[in-house]
């Protein structure tokens, strides 16, 4: 979405950009206040309004205070603001909402830091100071700051307000991320990408005071904190997939073992069972499962683009031989089968009659597991050699 260059050759420095849709109320205020900020700056640049198709005749009023307007006909936040950066002639680009929450009369750090080398600079409101009335509590005390977490966590993002909208960016290095998504998780993607691509990332202090509309804003506090988690997720096979997955198979390896060849587990007056080996050979199950998706992911991810390459990855694809796969997972089944002999040598020792069933049960359930686990193995090699079959990553 952001691949279009401008059209405009210009010695522009920066491009003060909005996002817009029916801002009749504010966009006017908001970009006077831009244009006076640049000429008491000494700035040489513009104001961009991008217009995501408002009725309230919020281009005109744009126009008239000093902005350039561009029409962006795609739904969306997002969108707004990819059409926005694709059009900017400026050498950088400061983004704001255009809803007279953000302070354009303060720009002087974002501007510093981006003639520093920066590549993208985020505001941080709760450094800067978050005036009564202009974030619900919701968002304040709970949203962002997990949000943030999530992001730092995942990603290493030394960002801690990962969702303000007043941000700066060198133009060139955000068009090459490509940014594909044209909802308010726009904002997380900009910064995961920028991230993964070893973008220098910032944070300087910003305030936000009460929007001046009389009308609803345009965010929907769970709609929209879904899809920014569900951003993140989807661009952390590790966190999503790899993690959880390994903590799955090795607490699940662990109680079946120890269910399977002890009997049985007191914790107290508490006494886990046969039940629990049934639950603990499951939960193995899950686990490798999970992890083996956290592998089909990241070598789809990369392939298609979405996430740069990884030294782990490239030494996996060069020691991965579908034979090799194959033989593990036919010794595993071979367990599985030879405990399941067992169990039927036991059972025909009493003449095919009744058996104990919690007796039968320790030596069925890791039977059943192995048998499933390297019937697993065995699918997941001939389905990574069908991904090695991709140009970019080499698994023959």
């Amino acid at each position: 979405m952001l691949t279009g260059e401008s059209s405009v050759e210009s010695e522009l420095e920066l491009t003060i950009l909005m996002p817009c849709l029916n801002e009749a109320e504010t966009v006017a205020t908001c970009v006077r206040a831009a244009r006076a900020w640049l000429a008491g700056a000494g700035v040489a640049g513009e104001v961009l309004v991008a217009d995501n198709g408002s009725t309230d005749g919020s281009q005109e009023l744009a126009g008239a205070a000093g902005a350039r307007v561009v029409s962006v006909t795609t739904a969306g936040y997002g969108a707004a603001l990819g059409g926005g950066i694709a059009s900017a002639r400026g050498r950088f680009v400061v983004m704001g909402d255009a809803d007279d929450s953000y302070d354009f009369g303060h720009l002087d750090a974002f501007v510093e830091r981006l003639r520093s080398g920066d590549d993208l600079v985020i505001g941080n409101r709760f450094a800067g100071g978050i005036a009564p009335g202009a974030m619900p509590a919701l968002h304040r005390y709970l949203g962002n700051p997990i949000l943030s977490l999530a992001g730092r966590l995942m990603f290493g993002v030394p960002v801690r307000d990962f969702h303000c909208g007043l941000r700066g960016m060198r133009t060139d290095a955000i068009r090459a991320l490509e940014l594909r998504t044209t909802g308010m998780e726009f904002a997380s993607e900009m910064v995961v990408r920028a991230a993964l691509a070893d973008l220098t990332i910032s944070e300087v202090p910003t305030t936000l005071r009460p929007d001046g509309r009389t009308r609803p804003p345009h965010l929907r506090t769970w709609h929209d904190g879904w899809r920014h988690l569900r951003f993140l997720l989807l661009f952390s096979p590790r966190w999503l997939f790899l993690i959880p997955g390994i903590a799955m198979t090795v607490v699940g390896l662990i109680l079946t073992t120890v269910l399977s060849f002890a009997g049985s587990i007191s914790l107290g007056s508490v006494k886990f069972e046969v039940g629990t080996l049934v639950y603990s050979a499951a939960l193995t199950l899950a686990g490798v499962q999970a992890t083996s998706f956290a592998l089909f992911t990241r070598i789809y991810a990369v392939a298609k683009g979405f996430l740069p390459r990884s030294d782990g990855l490239d030494r996996f694809a060069g020691r991965f031989r579908l034979e090799r796969g194959l033989l593990i997972g036919i010794a595993v089944f071979v367990v599985g089968l030879g405990i399941a002999i067992i169990s039927l040598v036991r059972w025909q020792q009493k003449s095919f009659g009744p058996l104990d069933t919690e007796t039968q049960l320790r030596i069925v359930v890791p039977a059943a597991l192995a048998l499933v686990l390297g019937s697993w193995i065995v699918l997941c090699s001939f389905f990574l050699s069908i991904l090695g079959l991709d140009k970019h990553i080499d698994m023959s």
